[in-house]
């Protein structure tokens, strides 16, 4: 890496007055250095590097602010890099003050270095308290990524992944799961955004994380005949993770059982392909066709599990993971030996 002259000399450059020729020089070897692990390393080390990029996102030079923005994603996608961009440098307020603006060319940025900043929940509460702080709110986030053609300059996608992190956050789900506000109401004809896998996903993702808080009223409605069964794997897993996690209570098992869910999924089990979808719809039907818990133990969410019980538990798991890993693989290599048609 850059001895203590070299990294001098360097940062000398990376200001808002140095010529844009020898800047954008500079800047190009910051991104340079964001492409590999050992470089986000070094420059975890070096908050006034990070500080120069934040800074530069206000460059007159769109080819600098977009090589900034470029680095930052680099560095946001690093764990160990979240603490020191979100408390060494004014990330998080020029971020959201960007973010409001509908003219704003680099909002899809912004909103992937949110997205990235909020995965591991440390993080993710200086991302709630940045809006709160800032008297944005997560109303406002909610308002923009509703609003079709906020930004016609850019697509606003990764704000779904943003809100899914969020809800890892009880005060985040307590305000989504407001009945006054409505805002499940206007998340929920995302589920089926054909636009974006990226969208989709992420409130898939949120309502998922809502129903951690098992007084969710459940929404289900009758869906017309040419509703298609949702493409992505990730997501189909999701959306059973979300229907299992309504099944937590008493309550929640007898309405899920009373919208005939069951025979869903046994349609939905012999359609199914991808092995981790059909584990999480198996334990589904498990739920749906078992017995009632005994009294004491109706929600499942509050059931105490012996420690050596569970240790067993999630070792048959990893069991299930690893065999259904060989048996894709053993699947994929048949597919690719086998002869191809005339």
């Amino acid at each position: 890496m850059l001895s203590d002259g070299e990294a001098k000399e360097l940062l000398s450059f990376l200001t808002l007055e140095m010529r844009a020729d020898v800047k954008g020089q500079a800047t190009g070897y910051i991104l340079g250095l964001t492409g590999n692990r050992d470089g986000c390393r070094y420059l975890q080390t070096k908050p006034d590097f990070l500080k120069a990029l934040v800074t530069l996102t206000r460059d007159p030079s769109i080819a600098i602010v977009k090589d900034c923005y470029h680095a930052l994603i680099n560095l946001s996608a690093d764990e160990t890099l979240h603490q020191p961009l979100v408390k060494e440098t004014h990330l998080l307020d020029i971020l959201f003050q960007n973010l409001l603006d509908p003219e704003y060319m680099f909002a899809d940025r912004i909103c992937t270095i949110l997205s990235n900043l909020s995965r591991h929940e440390r993080t993710c509460r200086d991302v709630f308290s940045a809006l709160q702080e800032q008297k944005i709110g997560l109303d406002k986030v909610v308002e923009i990524f509703c609003t079709e053609g906020f930004n016609k300059k850019a697509s606003l996608h990764y704000l779904g992944p943003l809100l899914s992190n969020l809800t890892q956050l009880p005060e985040a789900r307590q305000f989504i799961l407001d009945k006054d506000r409505c805002v499940i109401q206007r998340l929920l004809p995302y589920t089926q955004y054909e636009e974006s896998t990226t969208r989709r996903g992420g409130v898939v993702g949120t309502l998922r994380n809502c129903c951690f808080a098992y007084s969710l009223p459940v929404d289900l409605q009758y869906l017309p005949e040419d509703k298609k069964r949702e493409d992505d794997p990730d997501i189909r897993k999701m959306l059973l993770e979300t229907l299992m996690l309504l099944t937590a209570t008493k309550v929640g098992r007898q309405i899920v059982k009373n919208k005939n869910v069951y025979p869903i999924m046994r349609e939905f089990h012999k359609w199914e392909k991808d092995p981790h979808v059909i584990s999480a719809c198996e334990k589904l039907v498990q739920v749906l066709i078992g017995d009632e818990p005994e009294a004491g133990m109706e929600n499942l969410m509050e059931v105490e599990i012996p420690k050596d019980v569970e240790e067993k538990l999630k070792e048959l798991d990893t069991k299930e993971q690893e065999q259904m890993e060989k048996d894709k693989q053993e699947s994929e290599k048949q597919l690719n030996e086998s002869p191809e048609s005339l």
